[in-house]
């Protein structure tokens, strides 16, 4: 119920036809990489796309994280945060009246969770502990303004930013580590375009954003200055999940085919 191999960008592989909408993924070490989509199941694939586990959920695999080797998520159904322990999930923690959508682990081994209330009219995102205690809330900037308008993924980069796709600003907002804003970028100001994205970062601090509206990859340094586009030769649609797997190796899945393609970006 899962990939079917294609032949190579590096390589890619597919979800299952039915229910194949992929949304997020995260590595499991340098091998592996767990995804998770419309099916309401968590894979886990080897590079070449072997399947070696399976973790059914009652909630979309939308936004993904890994924690202590093991794989974290966001259920928006009772606003919790959950872990997959030998197949077994469990509760971490509760956010409250807040649904948490975008999950990431930090260095220090905390969490980031973007939130937003259930009218959707407020969101920020909130540093937690392993057990749950909120550690730091990044909602506004130095005027008190609203900082974020629908939170939905988030990365730290390896110098403490805090990077933050926005859903309804189509853009990625980033502050400093201590919620300070730094820049915000909305597309390549050649190109004008506006879009959707999820991201990640990479050893060199680069930040790595997909266009769920276009056929392309971007990528900036930390400081927010557009570098180049990341086209593999045989194209991509609609991308979305997108993670580190390997030194200058992406997985990126295509959000409406279940594709996964491994894309050296990098020499």
């Amino acid at each position: 119920m899962y990939p079917q191999f294609c032949p190579p960008l590096i390589q890619s592989f597919q979800l299952a036809k039915k229910n194949n909408r992929l949304f997020d993924m995260v590595p499991l070490g340098d091998d592996k990489v767990w995804a998770g989509g419309n099916s309401k199941e968590l894979k886990l694939f080897d590079l070449q796309g072997g399947l070696h586990d399976t973790v059914t959920i009652t909630c979309f695999g939308m936004y993904l994280t890994l924690h202590d080797g093991h794989v974290v998520y966001t259920d928006i159904n009772d606003k919790t945060v959950k872990k997959v322990i030998n197949g077994k999930v469990d509760t971490l923690f509760c956010t409250g009246e807040w649904e948490p959508y975008g999950v990431t682990c930090t260095a220090a081994q905390d969490f980031l969770v973007c939130l937003r209330t259930t009218d959707q009219t407020e969101s920020k995102v909130v540093r937690y502990s392993s057990s749950g205690e909120v550690l730091q809330e990044i909602q506004y900037d130095s005027q008190y303004q609203p900082l974020f308008g629908k939170t939905n993924y988030v990365a730290e980069n390896g110098n403490g930013d805090v990077c933050v796709a926005d859903w309804s600003k189509k853009a990625v907002t980033v502050v400093d580590k201590f919620g300070i804003f730094r820049f915000s970028y909305t597309g390549n100001k050649a190109s004008k375009e506006k879009f959707d994205s999820s991201l990640t970062t990479d050893s060199m601090y680069h930040i790595i954003i997909t266009d769920i509206n276009g056929v392309k990859i971007h990528m900036l340094d930390k400081d927010g200055r557009f570098l180049r586009y990341i086209i593999p030769d045989q194209g991509i649609r609609r991308p979305r999940a997108v993670c580190v797997v390997r030194e200058g190796e992406l997985m990126v899945g295509e959000c409406n085919t279940g594709m996964i393609k491994r894309i050296k970006y990098l020499d």
